[in-house]
């Protein structure tokens, strides 16, 4: 089909976004009864995905009873915001909550529309009889988990606490970078950790359980034993890399569906991660991702929802720890996703894409953009597309055709930290 057919098949599937009431109830009755639901963005600094996103997820929360927002944060900074809107912590403001968050990019999730949200959440579970949580499933937080799980120990178990210290002492040799100890240990010129993280982790779960605390310290240490692997990974291919993070974010979601009760959990990532990736040139290339696990595990109780932008403004950086840069979006590149459905007309609109005439009309593969913490317009069609069947990666798809960055609470990174910064290597 050329675009014209396709828009012609595709349009009277197009729900138009006006800002009404009703605007998103076609996607509440296409999420119907899943537990799960994925919901992506094509870059992580924009302003209109996170916004949407979290006025989906305030509703998912208030009419179909979700109770757990999961995100692409590490597990130690995500659990204070988690602390703070359950009312645990001593943090007085939301800001103050979204305090760990310090090293690059520290904009993805100190912005202004991620502490709205924490905000409206806060409000919600001091009103609410069941708390809705917030935690983060991703797994650069090395140190900060292993100082969790030795602060945990410390306070349960002296004794338990000192073997902890003495098996993750075998990080030392390091000097306490990860990328460091992943490079040694993986050409062999120090002996790995592996065999202490995993027996950190056994004794966790053997003799810790049932709290909310040995939750928390469990989930570091399992943090704490899949980072180990990742750093020695990423010396070896981007694909094992690639596929250890996204398989250890999927456990985390795995973790907390039985820990929270009766769990119901949206989750908030990169369309990298949350679009099926059996439905893109990668997973042809051996990556898996979230959507694509989650997918396999539950089937129709999950619910997988994309964003796409043809044009507009995002916040980036131009490399690795650079400052947050309000950039210009290029229009969508001729042959995209994006430049066919800015093609249709309409300027927001949402796409459901289950068994309909826009879902068949969408299945051919075509170039779709996915913008990280890095933007390189100069090399952007290397840079930042990929191939890839919109109709298989997702269950509905949320077009803005001009967006704006997302407002940073800094404007440059506030600090480098021993830790790897997020997304690394991949920016997504």
């Amino acid at each position: 089909m050329n675009d014209a057919e396709v828009i012609a098949a595709i349009r009277p599937a197009l729900q138009p976004l006006t800002g009404a009431m009703g605007d998103l109830d076609p996607l509440m009755d296409l999420i119907g009864d899943a537990r799960f639901v994925l919901i992506g963005e094509a870059s992580h600094g924009t302003h209109e995905f996170y916004s949407i996103r979290a006025k989906i997820t305030r509703r998912l929360i208030r009419e179909k009873g979700f109770n757990a927002v999961a995100v692409e944060a590490d597990w130690p900074d995500a659990y204070r915001i988690n602390r703070y809107v359950r009312g645990e912590s001593n943090d007085a403001e939301a800001i103050d909550a979204l305090g760990d968050f310090k090293r690059f990019p520290t904009w993805m999730w100190r912005n202004a529309d991620v502490l709205d949200f924490v905000g409206w959440l806060r409000d919600h579970d001091d009103r609410a009889p069941d708390k809705v949580g917030f935690y983060g499933v991703d797994l650069y937080s090395l140190y900060a988990s292993m100082a969790a799980v030795i602060e945990y120990l410390d306070n349960v178990d002296p004794e338990a606490a000192r073997r902890a210290r003495y098996r993750y002492g075998c990080f030392e040799h390091a000097g306490e970078d990860p990328q460091s100890y992943g490079y040694a240990a993986s050409f062999g010129l120090t002996p790995t950790c592996e065999s202490e993280v995993v027996q950190q982790l056994v004794e966790i779960r053997r003799n810790y359980a049932g709290s909310d605390d040995a939750f928390y310290a469990e989930q570091n240490a399992r943090l704490v034993r899949n980072a180990e692997r990742y750093y020695r990974s990423m010396f070896t291919g981007r694909v094992s890399s690639w596929n250890l993070r996204d398989q250890h974010m999927a456990e985390t979601i795995e973790a907390l569906a039985k820990h929270v009760p009766r769990a119901k959990i949206v989750v908030w990532e990169h369309n990298s991660h949350l679009g099926d990736a059996r439905a893109t040139r990668m997973g042809r290339e051996g990556e898996l991702n979230v959507g694509q696990l989650m997918r396999q595990k539950h089937g129709d109780d999950v619910r997988l929802i994309g964003f796409t932008t043809y044009h507009g403004t995002v916040t980036a950086a131009s490399e690795w720890d650079g400052p947050a840069e309000h950039k210009r979006v290029r229009p969508g590149m001729p042959g995209s996703y994006e430049a066919l459905l800015h093609g249709a007309g309409i300027a927001d609109f949402l796409l459901p894409l289950r068994g309909n005439a826009a879902a068949r009309a969408l299945e051919e593969e075509r170039l779709e953009r996915a913008i990280g913490v890095i933007y390189m317009p100069a090399t952007e069609r290397i840079s930042h597309y990929f191939e890839a069947s919109l109709a298989r990666q997702f269950d509905a798809v949320i077009h803005i055709d001009e967006t704006r960055a997302v407002e940073p609470l800094e404007r440059f990174e506030r600090e480098h930290t021993r830790e790897a910064p997020e997304t690394y290597p991949s920016a997504l």
